[in-house]
């Protein structure tokens, strides 16, 4: 980071090396001096650091846990790579970097007089502390979802899916196809299967209205952070169903904020009107939706009706949203993980709707033990006919060798034929 410097007095510097013309009612800028661009740069960088300075500082401690736990996960499963949120990937890079794109138009409007300095102020951090709030949550996630991963490591897991073993952490472009696929599917020989999914469900492709409205749930339905099936399950699409995926075995919700449960989220973003809102299936879906948040949060399902058609916003606490999650998704079981302590209170409404809560957890994997086992406990077979098992090189040439001198062609009849006698 760059050393203290009065972001005020570098903003005067840069006004003073705009001048700005007016044609047709639209403001155009123009720059006398060159060094604008350092100076433009320079006042961001002192801006984000005098507004978000020990935020920040804390961002990049939390970003050493996320890389520690990513380098594990790619050294035990032996990553070829992994892929992360555009915008996080972004972030963790370099944070300090990131954060100044966040404000990059906003300065150029004030040097051009398009708005003041108080509004200047206002929009700029804004943007900074809603970009740094919303990469801490992922970089909170990221590393639950390694930490996980690698704790069933421990437990002899190896990795099945993807193939390649270049993993994807994000859900960029995977419902291309017109399927949702797992992020990660581990496999233990004497256990089974178990099949991630990292923030789906997401829409799938389209190209016309047919095909928007088969999909059109998926646009509005809840998404939590990660789900989990018992054995390879490569699609969880079920357009018929209500919500359109298959049923989880669990839910895994995580807060890395200290007051997370006293925060409110709006949903009504989920209730937006459109010409598909007559369809059956679209009824169908709103109907459990509004039955899960009645059950949340305490009210007559009418109630929460009238509130959406009459376009109210609907604010619902965070923890209230987990309710709603486990009523909708019907898991059998729900986690939920908080890097800080949750109050009694909360918790113990928790827990009365069937929600398990992990707290205190920090960044510590050790205290994840009770979410990795009862993940591994939903391991089965199913969904599989035969599985994929990691050889060392010299074992499958001589299993090559051995297949030659008996007249087989294939690894596995080979292998078959070796164990008839044992």
């Amino acid at each position: 980071m760059t050393e203290s410097c009065r972001w005020d007095e570098v903003l005067a510097e840069v006004r003073k090396l705009f001048s700005v013309e007016v044609a047709d009612d639209v403001l155009i800028p123009s720059i006398r001096d060159m060094k604008v661009s350092e100076l433009i740069s320079k006042f961001r960088e002192c801006f984000i650091i005098d507004v978000l300075g020990q935020e920040l500082a804390e961002a990049v401690k939390w970003l050493e846990h996320v890389n520690a736990e990513l380098n594990i996960l790619s050294a035990r499963y032996r990553l070829s790579g992994y892929s992360l949120p555009r915008e996080f990937k972004s972030f963790r890079e370099n944070p300090l970097a990131h954060l100044k794109k966040k404000i990059f138009i906003y300065v150029y409007d004030y040097a051009r007089g398009k708005i003041g300095l108080k509004e200047l102020v206002k929009k700029s951090s804004s943007a900074a502390y809603t970009s740094l709030r919303t990469n801490m949550r992922s970089a909170y996630q990221v590393w639950g979802f390694s930490a996980i991963l690698n704790y069933l490591f421990e437990e002899g897991y190896g990795m099945h899916f993807p193939e390649h073993r270049y993993l994807t952490i994000d859900r960029a472009g995977k419902q291309k196809q017109g399927k949702i696929p797992p992020n990660t599917v581990l496999f233990n020989p004497k256990k089974g299967f178990i099949s991630f999914f990292y923030e789906a469900p997401r829409p799938l492709s389209w190209e016309d209205s047919e095909d928007l409205r088969a999909v059109w749930s998926l646009y509005t339905t809840l998404r939590p952070d990660m789900m989990v099936y018992s054995g390879k399950v490569m699609d969880i699409v079920e357009l018929g169903s209500n919500p359109p995926v298959k049923r989880p075995n669990m839910l895994v919700e995580f807060k890395e904020l200290t007051d997370w449960y006293e925060r409110s989220r709006d949903l009504k973003s989920y209730f937006k009107k459109n010409p598909l809102t007559a369809e059956e299936w679209r009824s169908k879906w709103l109907s459990g939706l509004y039955t899960g948040l009645a059950d949340a949060l305490g009210v007559k399902k009418s109630e929460i009706r009238k509130s959406v058609e009459e376009g109210r916003p609907l604010r619902i606490k965070e923890y209230k949203l987990v309710q709603v999650y486990t009523s909708l998704y019907k898991p059998m079981k729900t986690f939920l993980v908080s890097r800080t302590e949750v109050p009694q209170a909360i918790r113990s409404e928790l827990e009365n709707s069937g929600i398990e809560v992990v707290d205190g957890v920090g960044f510590d994997r050790k205290k994840l033990k009770p979410v990795a086992e009862t993940i591994e406990s939903y391991s089965s077979f199913l969904g599989a006919d035969y599985v994929t098992v990691d050889l060392p090189v010299s074992t499958v040439i001589k299993l090559v060798e051995y297949a030659e001198r008996v007249g087989l062609k294939d690894l596995a009849n080979a292998v078959e034929e070796l164990l008839k006698n044992v």
